[in-house]
């Protein structure tokens, strides 16, 4: 019972991981004591992150930039992680996108970019991973995929961002059906639908201009039932109980972790 929540010697991909969300989830693996690959389109700052997460949390993080809204870019990790490892523990589908535009005017490349990246991608992503998550995968260790959806797939966004709610209704669903097909081969498939989260993607909509540090992240906090935005233990806690003994009886699950957003819209 003191393993329960192991995740020790672990290795895991966390895509989107060099802000946001991502970044909040490898650290977490980091802190406990998982080997972690994060990717991102822009290889600069993907290599900053890796350097500073490792530097802070110890343990060993490896940058892989990759643009993960095509099949080209899944097998470029793929490729790189196969070099390295000859198993994957957990796979977490994080990278995302959006695009905010009024109904009239909303374009079909803010339709396209989002599905791309945040549907097709997550799929496609699992589909290359397969190999290396087989090899983790036994009985007793499940190997394990989590699909970060978000709560504006479950509840009407606050935001004119028409294709990104839809998007991540998408992968809760894709979520279920790769679990149905996946928990027989002993990897077990979960996803988490964050709320209100000190990141780009939010400070860009309640008009931060992308800023995540020396904000009022309290005023928009107050909005939430829970009187707060999360932090990175909320979302890596959660993570990490999916990724180890404790969830292994949890299967195709959408988790919120929202403050109580969507229980008490």
């Amino acid at each position: 019972m003191k393993d329960l929540f192991s995740i020790d010697g672990k290795v895991a991909v966390v895509t989107g991981g060099s802000r946001g969300i991502g970044e909040m989830i490898a650290a977490g693996f980091l802190a406990n004591g998982a080997r972690v690959y994060i990717s991102s389109r822009k290889a600069e700052v993907c290599d900053e992150t890796a350097k500073r997460l490792q530097d802070q949390y110890g343990g060993e993080c490896i940058s892989v930039p990759a643009d993960l809204s095509g099949l080209e870019g899944a097998e470029t990790l793929t490729r790189a992680v196969e070099a390295r490892e000859e198993k994957l523990d957990i796979l977490v589908n994080n990278a995302g996108a959006t695009w905010g535009e009024s109904l009239d005017e909303f374009p079909e490349a803010g339709w396209d970019k989002v599905m791309d990246t945040n549907v097709k991608g997550v799929f496609f992503l699992t589909q290359k991973m397969l190999p290396l998550l087989r090899k983790s995968a036994n009985p007793e260790d499940p190997a394990r995929v989590i699909n970060i959806g978000s709560i504006d797939g479950i509840k009407t966004p606050v935001f004119d961002n028409f294709s990104y709610g839809p998007s991540k209704a998408a992968v809760h669903h894709l979520t279920r059906v790769l679990a149905a097909r996946l928990v027989k081969e002993h990897i077990i498939v979960n996803g988490i639908a964050p709320g209100p989260f000190p990141t780009w993607m939010l400070s860009a909509g309640v008009g931060f201009g992308g800023a995540t540090k020396d904000v009022d992240w309290d005023s928009v906090g107050q909005g939430n039932p829970r009187g707060r935005v999360g932090t990175m233990e909320d979302i890596a806690g959660l993570a990490i109980f999916l990724s180890s003994r404790a969830s292994a009886f949890t299967v195709g699950e959408i988790i919120t972790c929202d403050g109580g957003a969507v229980a008490c819209s």
